[in-house]
C-alpha cells in the first residue's frame, strides 16, 4: 500500500523477448514514478549515441506515482524516449485514460526498444503481456486504429491504448501518440520513435488494484479540493466576447501580485484552455504572424472569430481525463463543417487554435476545426505543424520558397485553403509536405537560402503559444528545460499561483509590490523562481498530476499531502522540491552524455526580442535570454556557463550510486 506497483515491463520488439523487473523502493523514494522513473530506466538503457530511430533507442509509457490512488486530477502519463527532433532527452505529457491502464495491468512503467520485422501491438490482460500482428490496424489513422482494436479486445473488458497515426507510420519527426481518440502526447517526436519500431499500438486491459498507504487521508483531501473546484465559479455575465477587455485591465498593472490559483479554475471548466484565444492576444501572450506581428496585423475583427463561446457553442459533452474534477475538454460536433467525413473532434487547445490562427493571420475557425481533427487523426503535433506552415509562408512572403516549389500553393498569410491542404501534404508526406513533415529546423536546412532566420524554434524543438517578451519565464524553460520548447514547465505566472513560498524554505515570495519590470532583469530572484517551477514540474510529472490542478494552487490542491498520504514517506515539501532537481538533474546529464550544447538550446532571437517589435503591446521588449539561463544554470547547481550539473551537484542528489554506475 505505497502508491506505486513496484514494477517495470521491458519489450524487445526485435527478438520478441518480454520480461518484467522488480523496482527498489529506494529509486520511487529519489525518482517518484512516471518521468523520474523514465530517466532512471533510460539513461541505464540506451546507449551512448544511440540512433533515435534506430533499434537502440527505447521508448517508454510511465505512469504517475498518484494515479489510481484516490486522489483526483492526476492521471497524467508521459512516453519517454531519445527524441528525433534535439537528439537528445524527448518526453511528452498526456492525459486521457492511459495512465491507470498502465498500473492495472501490474506497472508502473513499460518500456520497448529494438525494431520488428512487421507491425505489431502490445497486448495486455489478466493473462499477461503479449505481442500481436498489426497489420490489420497498420496504414489506419489513430482513430480508427483505436476503434478497431477495441472491437477485437474492448468487447469484454474496457481497454485503454495508445496509438499512432500516418505521422508516426511515416516517421514525420513531429510526430506524437494518440489515446482516447485524439489525446496527444504530441511533444519531442516520440510518434516517431514508435512508427521507427513498427509497434502500431499499446493496448492495456488489466484489472489489477491501486492501493495508498492512508486511503482516508487521500479520500479527506479529495473531497475538500473537489469541493472547492464545484463552488468556484465564474459570473454568469461574463462572456468570452468581453475577455480580450478583461486582459487588457489586468495588463495595465505595473505589478504581479500574490494570486489564488482557483482563480483560474472557473475559466478552464467554462472554456477550457480556449479562454487564452481572445484572452492571450491583447497583452501580447499569444504570438502573431510567426512571433513577428501583434494585435495590429490581426485585429479583434480577425480573433472574435475564435471567441471562445463560439467553440463551446459546438461542444456536446464535456471531456474529463482520469480522475479529473475540471474537465477542460470537450467533444465538438463538426459534421456540418466536413461535409460528415468526420461527425466529433476534441474540443481544440489553444495551442493548436493559436498555432492555426493568429500565427497564421488565419480567421477561419472552421479550417481550425478540420485540421484539429485530421492532426489528431494522424497523430501530429499541432503546435511543430502550425509553427512549420509559418515558417514556409514566411519563407513564401520573401521569395525563399516560389509557387513551383509549393506545388501551386499560394502560401500568403491567412489563406485558409492553402493552409489545409499544405497541412494535408504535411501528414503524407507529398511535396513540399515532405519537406516541411520533419519541423522547422529539418526544413530550414533542406530549404537553405538564409530560410533559417525564420525557422524558430530552441534546440529544435518549435515552441509553444506564449509569448517570453511578456513573461520572460517562459523563455527560461523555452532554451533550459531538457525537453527545450515546452510552455508547460514553468512561467511567472504559474509561479505566482502555486505560491510555492508558502511551501518551500527558498522560493522567493511574491508580494504586491512586485514590479513586472523586475521579470525583465537576470536576477537571482527570477532564476530561483525558475528553478522552483522546474523542480516542482517535475515532481508533477512523477505524480501523474495535471498542471492545472498545480496552478489552482499547492495549497487548494495539495500535492505534497497527496505524496505522503500515498506513500507514507512523510517527507518535507523541500525534500520533495531536491527529489524534482535529482529527475531534472539526470535528465540534463542524458544530454550532456549525448554530445548536446546546452546552450545551442537557446530560444531564437526573435522570440527574445532581439530585435525587438516595434509596435504592438509587447513593442520594445527584449529578454536578456543567454544571462537568464546561466542564472538558471548556477542556481541548479549546473556550470553557469556550460550548464553542465557540476560534479559536486551530482554526488550530492547522489544520482550515480543511485543509477549504479560509479
Amino acid at each position: 500500500m505505497k502508491g506505486y506497483i513496484g514494477k517495470v515491463l521491458f519489450v524487445d520488439l526485435s527478438t520478441g523477448e518480454i520480461h518484467s523487473e522488480e523496482v527498489p523502493d529506494k529509486i520511487y523514494e529519489n525518482f517518484l514514478s512516471g518521468v523520474g522513473l523514465g530517466a532512471y530506466y533510460l539513461y541505464r538503457n540506451i546507449p551512448k549515441g544511440a540512433d533515435p530511430l534506430g533499434e537502440d533507442n527505447v521508448l517508454g509509457f510511465v505512469s504517475g506515482l498518484l494515479t489510481g490512488t484516490g486522489s483526483v486530477v492526476t492521471g497524467r502519463w508521459l512516453a519517454v524516449g531519445k527524441s528525433p527532433i534535439t537528439g537528445g532527452w524527448g518526453d511528452s505529457n498526456c492525459g486521457g485514460n492511459l495512465s491507470p491502464a498502465i498500473k492495472r495491468s501490474g506497472y508502473d512503467g513499460i518500456f520497448f526498444k529494438g525494431i520488428s520485422e512487421k507491425p505489431v501491438y502490445l497486448y495486455i490482460d489478466e493473462d499477461g503481456p503479449k505481442l500481436l500482428d498489426a497489420a490489420e490496424s497498420w496504414g489506419k489513422d489513430a482513430v480508427e486504429a483505436e476503434e478497431l482494436l477495441i472491437q477485437l479486445h474492448g468487447k469484454d473488458r474496457k481497454c485503454a491504448m495508445a496509438t499512432i497515426g500516418q505521422a508516426g507510420e511515416n516517421m514525420s519527426l513531429i510526430a506524437g501518440i494518440s489515446n482516447d481518440k485524439g489525446r496527444m502526447a504530441g511533444r519531442s517526436g516520440l510518434g516517431a520513435v514508435m512508427g521507427s519500431k513498427r509497434l502500431k499500438a499499446v493496448v492495456l486491459g488489466g484489472t489489477g488494484k491501486i492501493e495508498a498507504h492512508d486511503k482516508e487521508k487521500m479520500m479527506e483531501i479529495t473531497k475538500e479540493y473537489s469541493e472547492k473546484v464545484k463552488n468556484v465559479k465564474l459570473p454568469g455575465m461574463l462572456k468570452g466576447s468581453m475577455l480580450p477587455m478583461l486582459s487588457r485591465i489586468m495588463d495595465k498593472a505595473g505589478r504581479y501580485m500574490p494570486q489564488d490559483g482557483m482563480m483560474s479554475v472557473p475559466m478552464m471548466k467554462r472554456w477550457g484552455t480556449i479562454f487564452s484565444n481572445t484572452f492571450g492576444l491583447p497583452s501580447g501572450d499569444c504570438p502573431v504572424k510567426n512571433w513577428d506581428g501583434s494585435i495590429l496585423d490581426y485585429h479583434f475583427s480577425s480573433y472574435n472569430n475564435m471567441n471562445p463561446d463560439r467553440i463551446i457553442e459546438r461542444e456536446e459533452k464535456k471531456y474529463h481525463c482520469y480522475s479529473c474534477v475540471i474537465g477542460c475538454g470537450g467533444i465538438c460536433n463538426i459534421s456540418d463543417i466536413t461535409k460528415g467525413r468526420f461527425e466529433y473532434t476534441h474540443k481544440p487547445e489553444y495551442e493548436t487554435v493559436n498555432s492555426f490562427g493568429a500565427l497564421l493571420l488565419n480567421e477561419s475557425l472552421d479550417s481550425i476545426y478540420y485540421i484539429n481533427e485530421i492532426m489528431n487523426r494522424a497523430g501530429m503535433d499541432t503546435i511543430s505543424a502550425g509553427s512549420t506552415v509559418a515558417f514556409a509562408i514566411e519563407c513564401y512572403e520573401n521569395g525563399i520558397l516560389t509557387k513551383e516549389d509549393t506545388d501551386g500553393l499560394e502560401l500568403t498569410w491567412g489563406n485558409a485553403q492553402a493552409i489545409v491542404t499544405l497541412s494535408e501534404r504535411m501528414i503524407s508526406r507529398e511535396g513540399i509536405g515532405d519537406i516541411l513533415a520533419d519541423g522547422v529546423k529539418k526544413a530550414a536546412e533542406r530549404i537553405g537560402k538564409d530560410s533559417a532566420r525564420y525557422a524558430i524554434n530552441a534546440g529544435g524543438q518549435e515552441p509553444g503559444m506564449h509569448d517570453p517578451r511578456l513573461d520572460p519565464i517562459f523563455g527560461i524553460h523555452f532554451s533550459t528545460d531538457p525537453t527545450l520548447g515546452r510552455h508547460t514547465i514553468g512561467a511567472g505566472l504559474y509561479y505566482n499561483y502555486t505560491r510555492l513560498w508558502d511551501f518551500v524554505s527558498w522560493a522567493p515570495k511574491v508580494s504586491s509590490k512586485s514590479s513586472k519590470v523586475n521579470v525583465y532583469k537576470a536576477t537571482d530572484e527570477v532564476a530561483l523562481k525558475s528553478v522552483a517551477n522546474s523542480c516542482i514540474k517535475q515532481v508533477l510529472d512523477g505524480s501523474g498530476g495535471c498542471l492545472f490542478a498545480m496552478i489552482s494552487g499547492l495549497g487548494n490542491w495539495r500535492l505534497f499531502d497527496y505524496l505522503n498520504s500515498a506513500t507514507g514517506w512523510n517527507k518535507t515539501p523541500d525534500e520533495y522540491m531536491e527529489i524534482g532537481k535529482r529527475m531534472q538533474t539526470l535528465r540534463q546529464m542524458f544530454n550532456i552524455r549525448e554530445g548536446i550544447d546546452p546552450i545551442s538550446f537557446k530560444m531564437h532571437d526573435r522570440i527574445a526580442g532581439n530585435p525587438p517589435l516595434k509596435e504592438g503591446p509587447l513593442k520594445g521588449k527584449k529578454v536578456p535570454i543567454e544571462e537568464m539561463m546561466k542564472g538558471h544554470w548556477k542556481h541548479f547547481g549546473w556550470d553557469e556557463n556550460t550548464g553542465v550539473p557540476l560534479e559536486e551537484t551530482i554526488k550530492k542528489l547522489g544520482i550515480l550510486s543511485l543509477l549504479e554506475i560509479e
